[in-house]
């Protein structure tokens, strides 16, 4: 991505960029800024994630679902056995509960959603499998 792309999308970025995510549950390089942590008085974590050009989650399940609200560059969101779609800054993407799905930035573009997650009390995620080349190219062709 060219250096004024990054710059141009560095001023809209609304929270920090947080940490990089160290875990096997990404392809990529992705960085997570916790902006509401789980507890049981509100049960909804909430988490800004940002994704390098070509940077995805794995498959995984939200037992409670999850809420993806697009804030900045383009990406995709696929549920297993269907296609792909392209989500942009304004996107909101509703997964209810127990739903495989994964969701990462496009080859040529970051990616920030802000993550939320209800009913955590629910259960943890669910990580599967690597999202594969194979799948993810399909997309960018």
């Amino acid at each position: 991505m060219k250096m004024d792309k990054l710059n141009d999308l560095s001023k809209s970025i609304i929270f920090p960029k947080g940490e990089k995510i160290t875990n096997d549950h990404f392809t990529g390089t992705a960085w997570l800024s916790m902006l509401v942590p789980d507890d049981s008085k509100f049960n909804c974590p909430i988490g800004n994630v940002t994704f390098e050009p070509g940077a995805r989650t794995n498959w995984h399940i939200h037992q409670g679902g999850q809420i993806l609200l697009v804030t900045a560059g383009k990406g995709y969101y696929q549920e297993k056995g269907k296609k792909a779609r392209v989500i942009r800054k304004g996107d909101v993407v509703m997964i209810p509960s127990g739903v495989n799905h994964w969701h990462g930035a496009s080859a040529n573009s970051w990616f920030v959603h802000i993550a939320i997650m209800p009913n955590s009390q629910k259960g943890p995620v669910e990580w599967l499998e690597f999202v594969s080349d194979e799948e993810y190219n399909v997309i960018n062709e």
